[in-house]
């Protein structure tokens, strides 16, 4: 029988809510060397995740977007919704507002090859496993897949 999600995802993952202040998460990656955190409301519903690509917004900057002045008018050569959307995350002092919301997800019950092919597809290093309320149950990794591969 193949192997499950629920059969090699971490139980009981580590969780922030969006009033975590953003320094307390980056404590928790670094100290418990784990690159992303699910983020939940107070019903324990998934909303978002953090990651550590999220946060490199807050590392690099952000460069406003190119533009050309023409007749007295501003055109922008980039959207400037997308440089407003990594401005706020560049200067986001708590996880709602830095986190990537309606992230990738995956229930219990699919096969380690399915998990495998949306994380591929979609270019995911993490999927959070919610149950059928869309609660956090467990995380699942890229690494947990390829230990499991390594024990088949």
């Amino acid at each position: 029988m193949p192997q499950t999600v629920a059969d090699i995802m971490s139980p009981e993952p580590i969780v922030v809510r969006p009033v975590t202040p953003l320094q307390e998460a980056i404590q928790i990656l670094a100290e418990r060397r784990i690159s992303g955190l699910p983020v939940i409301d107070d019903a324990g519903k998934l909303i978002g995740i953090i990651s550590e690509t999220d946060l490199m917004w807050q590392a690099s900057g952000i460069t406003p977007p190119a533009y050309v002045m023409f007749l007295d008018s501003v055109i922008y050569l980039k959207n400037p919704a997308a440089y407003e959307r990594d401005l706020h995350k560049a200067l986001g002092q708590t996880v709602g507002e830095v986190m990537s919301k309606n992230p990738v997800t995956i229930t219990g019950d699919k096969t380690l090859q399915q998990a495998a092919q949306i994380m591929h597809d979609r270019n995911v290093h993490r999927l959070p496993v919610i149950d059928n309320t869309g609660k956090v149950i467990g995380i699942l990794t890229r690494g947990d897949i390829v230990r499991a591969m390594a024990v088949s």
